[in-house]
């Protein structure tokens, strides 16, 4: 009988103990804690219909240090943490919402759309590394290397995966390339499979293409000779009539970061969409 007698007196203190307390305190002792849920169907839903998934205030992309790396690709010079536009890149947290880089993305997405159904998924970038393998200069090893950096950019870049049911609209393409230009490690790394499209068609494995070589490029893309001049006369800065590997992957990487209408990257795939 002691032990009932005791536990009817706890329960009768700790009432007590309650009803002491602000309403809104009691409140709070008794609300229950909830954490949101993210769904991955619904954000790849999101993507391959074109829609920007809400981005809540505090999981907005911020400027983060990261570790030096002897590879070119790993560290940038001009990505900093200063409020100020630096060699034709703004600040991390407003970038990509300038109508020329909009244009640019859109241009990119045209020329990753290799069966030009309008849409991108992992198919295209398959048959891009096809063609990059029968017709470029890349061993077999080179290929599958390829197709790992491609792989990431699949992933990280276009913020999609191997689902051949995922199909990536411009739109969806622009909400994912704004979340990478605006991520410091994301960033970085926009440059890493470029050089496997200059060596592909170095065929002499000379550090350098001409125009020529520039056409069988643009070929594998499945574009025009016409947008290959465009491209190459555009990057070809010194008019020295090539382009070497390092000219090649700074203007590329440039094309993604930078908002300046007069850089000379901006028609690095070829002329910019309508």
């Amino acid at each position: 009988m002691a032990l009932p007698r005791l536990a009817a007196r706890l329960m009768w203190s700790q009432t007590r103990r309650l009803s002491s307390l602000s309403t809104s305190a009691a409140l709070r002792v008794q609300r229950p804690v909830t954490l949101p849920l993210v769904c991955v169907a619904q954000q790849r839903l999101q993507y391959s219909t074109g829609q920007k998934p809400p981005v809540p205030p505090s999981s907005k992309p911020r400027p983060s240090s990261s570790s030096s790396s002897s590879s070119s690709s790993d560290s940038d010079s001009s990505d900093s943490d200063s409020d100020e536009e630096i060699d034709g890149r703004k600040p991390f947290g407003k970038r990509g919402t300038s109508p020329i880089w909009q244009k640019k993305m859109r241009t990119y997405h045209r020329v990753m759309d290799v069966n030009k159904d309008g849409t991108v998924s992992w198919d295209d970038f398959k048959d891009m590394a096809r063609k990059f393998a029968e017709i470029g200069h890349l061993d077999e090893q080179q290929q599958q290397e390829f197709i790992q950096q491609l792989k990431y950019v699949w992933e990280n870049n276009w913020g999609a995966s191997d689902d051949p049911y995922c199909f990536i609209t411009e739109e969806a393409l622009l909400t994912s390339m704004e979340h990478v230009v605006n991520t410091k490690d994301l960033a970085k790394k926009t440059d890493k499979f470029l050089p496997y499209l200059f060596k592909a068609v170095d065929y002499n494995a000379s550090g350098d293409i001409s125009v020529d070589e520039y056409k069988l490029l643009f070929k594998c893309l499945g574009l025009s000779e016409e947008d290959a001049v465009v491209s190459f006369n555009s990057i070809d800065v010194n008019g020295d009539g090539t382009i070497t590997l390092d000219e090649f992957v700074a203007h590329g990487k440039d094309f993604f970061l930078t908002e300046d209408e007069a850089r000379p990257s901006k028609f690095f795939w070829g002329p910019l969409v309508a």
